[in-house]
């Protein structure tokens, strides 16, 4: 792996208590640095996949709406009215919590 300098201006105090944070926990303020920029670029790529797999999901949604492929209002209401009424009488039987 090749190296480079990176070069930034930045507070003196700020500088100054970075440098005795990351002393602090016994690294140095390049190692910080370093550490900080991989989570950021891991983030991103993180992010990136995600968005990626979410815009997939959504043009499959799509997709399936356009061929015709949809359930009726009716019917998902149904389902939710029975899940709501699995979920009122699950909590009338339970014990009561103090």
């Amino acid at each position: 792996m090749s190296e480079a300098t990176f070069t930034f201006r930045v507070d003196e105090s700020l500088k100054a208590d970075f440098s005795n944070a990351a002393k602090a926990r016994d690294r140095s303020s390049a190692q910080l640095l370093r550490d900080f920029m991989r989570d950021f670029v891991r983030q991103q790529e993180e992010a990136a996949t995600h968005d990626a797999w979410f815009r997939r999901q959504v043009q499959v949604g799509l997709d399936a709406a356009n061929a015709g492929d949809v359930i009726a209002a009716a019917e998902v209401e149904a389902e939710a009215e029975a899940w709501r009424a699995e979920v009122r009488r699950k909590l009338a039987s339970s014990p009561a919590e103090s």
